[in-house]
């Protein structure tokens, strides 16, 4: 059954199971999803004007090939980067046996220098590694083999990409590429979650979390920042099962509340680590609260299969976000209490799907929550890793759960009315979003599929692998065609 046909076939049940009229068949966009291939679905969804990314770590949300340019640009600023392409069994410390045996784990020149004799041979300099190996290289911080998973996700990439996250310079490129690409897809505002510790400058010393905002705020005020016209606000994270992740807490909520620019705090991590749950920090947010006013909180809870009182437990922690709420549909009174707001739960399709939360789109709660009331917005996560972007969010569930143009509108304006934006700047980009997509929607209701003929999508490798997206097309390293 090809999916214009499922998509018949849903249209009838879900009007039924929400009690709305089927399909008119003079709905515009109605008509285009009965008769548009997969190619011209995404080819449209990339054209549509877009409101906010909510939910994206910044650090897994550079594409591999970002990474590459990045670090070999810094290699003129005299950091270079070295790569763990074998291994030659040198003698280690036992302690450090697991990270010895990770392939593709990235040092920074001093410490490549630091090492023996011995393992400086197991490491190419990144610049120098051929097409083959620095292929293997990016595809080693890809989500993109079957076989793959959270543990891997959460285990090796991270560690894989090493020094790259210790350079500040690094960082802040990848949010520059961020902001250029999501304009290429009409995005209008992103809130990255941005790591501030553990960083050094270009000489090896070490860099307060102050310094490295102001790296990231130097990098957004260049010219070519400013030109892609995506606003950008951050937020700050704690690690939740770290054993310090108190502390952390602490640090990061005090940063939050002295930068006007730094509008939410976040606790990250894996949920299925049992030393990272939510109650463990009440206390600490009850009494920063005493000293530290007007912090927002966008959290992390119930990104797991098993059934727990995370959501509502997060909740109480004070959060006006919640991010995946994955298993809130398995508890009933916290999702019948989040019904019209005034929280949101920030949906990711792809991560949730590739990290194994899911077995499919089909078992996913994003259309049950959408069509009982519950305010939600499309995000992305760690984009770079999943190798897919916002629009690919968007196809998956267009395609996937059959929706309506005033659902893809909602979703939209969700994304900028929940963000915490100022009220004037979130008004202002919420009728800026309501006048593109008007005018969008006029353009393509006049002129058809003519309306998208100069769109060149960027389609990376999610799609393609999943939905066949780019049979026939020429790919490289991961990029297909595309403006980003």
């Amino acid at each position: 059954m090809n999916w214009r046909e499922t998509l018949n076939r849903m249209g009838l049940w879900l009007a039924l199971a929400v009690g709305a009229p089927a399909a008119v068949a003079g709905d515009w966009f109605e008509r285009f999803k009965q008769e548009a291939t997969d190619e011209a679905l995404h080819r449209f969804l990339y054209a549509m004007p877009k409101g906010g990314d909510l939910h994206l770590h910044l650090t897994g949300s550079a594409f591999p090939e970002w990474l590459h340019e990045i670090a070999l640009a810094e290699a003129a600023q005299g950091v270079a980067y070295y790569v763990k392409t074998r291994i030659d069994n040198c003698a280690v410390d036992v302690s450090q046996a697991d990270a010895y045996l990770m392939l593709h784990r990235t040092l920074d020149q001093r410490r490549y220098e630091a090492l023996s004799e011995c393992e400086r041979g197991e490491y190419q300099a990144l610049g120098a590694l051929d097409a083959e190996a620095r292929a293997a290289w990016m595809n080693s911080v890809r989500l993109e083999a079957p076989h793959e998973g959270r543990d891997e996700f959460f285990e090796r990439h991270w560690q894989r990409l090493g020094d790259l996250l210790r350079n500040p310079h690094v960082v802040a490129e990848m949010l520059y590429r961020n902001m250029r690409a999501f304009a290429d897809e009409g995005v209008a505002y992103i809130e990255p979650q941005v790591p501030v510790f553990g960083f050094l400058d270009r000489a090896g010393a070490p860099l307060a979390p102050e310094g490295v905002l102001a790296v990231y705020r130097q990098r957004m005020a260049q010219a070519d920042a400013q030109a892609t016209g995506v606003t950008v606000r951050m937020q700050l994270s704690a690690l939740r099962f770290h054993p310090q992740a108190e502390q952390t807490l602490r640090r990061v909520y005090r940063l939050a509340s002295e930068h006007a620019d730094v509008v939410a705090v976040n606790l990250v991590g894996r949920e299925d680590h049992d030393r990272g749950h939510p109650l463990r920090f009440l206390d600490t947010f009850r009494d920063l609260r005493r000293t530290h006013p007007g912090v927002r909180l966008s959290i992390h809870a119930g990104e797991s299969a098993r059934p727990d009182s995370h959501v509502r437990d997060t909740l109480l922690l004070g959060a006006d976000r919640i991010g995946h709420g994955l298993n809130l549909i398995q508890d009933a009174q916290t999702l019948l209490d989040l019904r019209h707001g005034p929280h949101l739960v920030e949906i990711n399709l792809i991560s949730n799907l590739l990290l194994g939360y899911v077995d499919g789109f089909d078992a996913h709660p994003f259309p049950e929550y959408l069509r009982i009331g519950v305010p939600v917005a499309l995000s992305t996560d760690d984009r770079g890793m999943w190798d897919s972007t916002l629009t690919d969010e968007f196809f998956v569930a267009v395609r996937e759960y059959n929706l309506t143009w005033a659902e893809l509108r909602a979703l939209g304006r969700n994304s900028l009315a929940f963000s915490f934006l100022d009220e004037a700047t979130k008004s202002r980009l919420l009728a800026d979003y309501e006048r593109r997509m008007d005018r969008f929607a006029a353009d393509f209701k006049r002129r058809g599929t003519a309306s998208l003929d100069q769109v060149q999508p960027l389609r990376r490798g999610f799609v393609c692998r999943h939905y066949g997206l780019c049979e026939g097309e020429d790919s490289k390293e991961g990029t297909l065609h595309g403006n980003g």
